[in-house]
């Protein structure tokens, strides 16, 4: 199923994203407003593609760097609409063949630990030196420096570093990992955005630089606005203590009689008060205890009582019946919904928010552009698929391709097929 609207012919028209066949074994064609930007992505796991993502979405040309041999091939989301080579960057000629890639891309990014591509030849020196217009982003947990830059880690260990984890949870209880959308995520879109920004430093001055992006950056930067209300004693460090992390009655999620969930988060005070008539509560009880705005001081544990409140009345209508009733009504009210139900909920056809690509329900590119519409994008190639097509663009005749294939420097998962549909 397509979340677009069907046109004859099989394309998928989206408001505010370009037209593309559903399904399609062509090489990904940049539109947006990257277009015109090339991007060498050294594959790896998580905030790194999910930079590389946001940048092919946005219609830059990404060429993403697998090993030798490359690994098996699945529906991954994050390596959509990019064209796919696999080198053996521990040979030192498959160093050279990316210094090659290197000379004719804008923008470098990769996620390996520090030091480790310097020491494998393709560091930031090496790679500038062939061209010094380029843009060398890198994606690390802890940064390039400081005592744990180099030591192993995942998302949850960035973000528990940087105070975010820790307000995160049920009062009185331990914090709870937020999937791993704070720091992977979190991460990469703080790399996309700098090699953005770079991009257009460039303009002004020509040259390249390095942008080094840290996961616990990341969270640090989203906890910005609880660093100004910590200094206003309205945050504590704790799991359910505060207003945005359930600890206000206004602010949480309640079972519904269904087993289902609503999300409830009238903050302002005129939501407020809409919300205590559409449920009927005692505005007398009920009024009192709002958002008062910031800096005002709240009474914690009066909302603690008007949360068990709204839980009994929760309760007892289904998810679907309080949708019914709030859903028109600015109550600040919404079903919390799984991702099967949040593909098909009417608000997100209307945008496609999501779209159906070769079989494969995901999010649509964002964010939308008026004059430079993203194209939806192709799925991800199997990893080495352009291994052949990329190296003969890049100057490689075809004898040079075969000694390295020999060697084991380059390799495509099925060199028969693509030597027939690039002949």
């Amino acid at each position: 199923r397509s979340c677009g609207r069907s046109s004859p012919g099989g394309w998928v028209s989206i408001r505010g994203l370009g037209p593309r066949r559903r399904s399609s074994v062509s090489a990904p064609r940049p539109v947006g407003p990257l277009q015109g930007i090339r991007v060498i992505e050294l594959a790896g796991l998580g905030a790194a593609p999910y930079a590389g993502m946001m940048l092919a979405d946005m219609g830059a040309e990404v060429i993403r760097v697998e090993r030798v041999p490359p690994p098996p091939a699945y529906p991954d989301v994050l390596a959509r609409g990019r064209r796919s080579v696999a080198l053996d960057l521990k040979q030192t000629e498959g160093v050279s063949v990316l210094l090659r890639l290197v000379e004719s891309a804008d923008v470098l990014i990769e996620g390996f630990r520090p030091g480790v591509t310097e020491r494998l030849g393709f560091g930031p020196k090496p790679c500038m030196e062939r061209n010094e217009r380029l843009i060398y982003g890198r994606m690390t947990g802890w940064g390039q420096e400081g005592p744990l830059s180099k030591r192993a880690g995942h998302d949850l260990n960035y973000i528990a570093l940087s105070g975010a984890l820790l307000a995160i949870g049920p009062a009185g209880g331990k914090p709870v990992p937020p999937l791993n959308l704070v720091g992977d995520f979190g991460g990469g879109l703080l790399l996309a955005f700098g090699v953005a920004s770079a991009l257009v430093e460039r303009q002004r001055s020509g040259r390249g630089q390095i942008v080094d992006a840290a996961m616990l950056d990341a969270a640090a930067s989203f906890m910005g606005m609880f660093c100004g209300f910590r200094s206003l004693g309205l945050f504590e460090d704790a799991t359910g203590e505060n207003m945005l992390s359930g600890a206000a009655h206004f602010y949480d999620t309640y079972e519904t009689k269904d087993g289902g969930f609503v999300a409830v988060a009238a903050i302002e005070p005129e939501f407020y008060r809409r919300l205590v008539d559409k449920l009927g509560l005692d505005p007398d009880e009920f009024l009192p205890h709002g958002f008062r705005g910031v800096g005002v001081r709240q009474d914690p544990a009066a909302w603690a009582v008007l949360k068990v409140r709204l839980a009994e009345l929760f309760r007892t209508r289904t998810r679907a019946q309080w949708v019914e009733l709030l859903e028109d009504t600015d109550t600040c009210v919404a079903p919390v919904l799984g991702l099967s139900e949040a593909a098909a909920h009417p608000h997100n056809q209307a945008r496609a928010t999501f779209v159906d690509i070769d079989g494969v329900t995901q999010n649509s590119p964002a964010p939308r552009f008026s004059r430079t519409p993203a194209e939806i994008p192709e799925p991800a190639r199997r990893p080495g698929e352009d291994t052949l097509s990329v190296l003969e663009q890049n100057g490689l005749d075809r004898e040079e391709i075969d000694r390295l294939m020999g060697l084991g420097v380059v390799s495509w998962p099925d060199r028969r097929a693509q030597e027939d549909t690039d002949g």
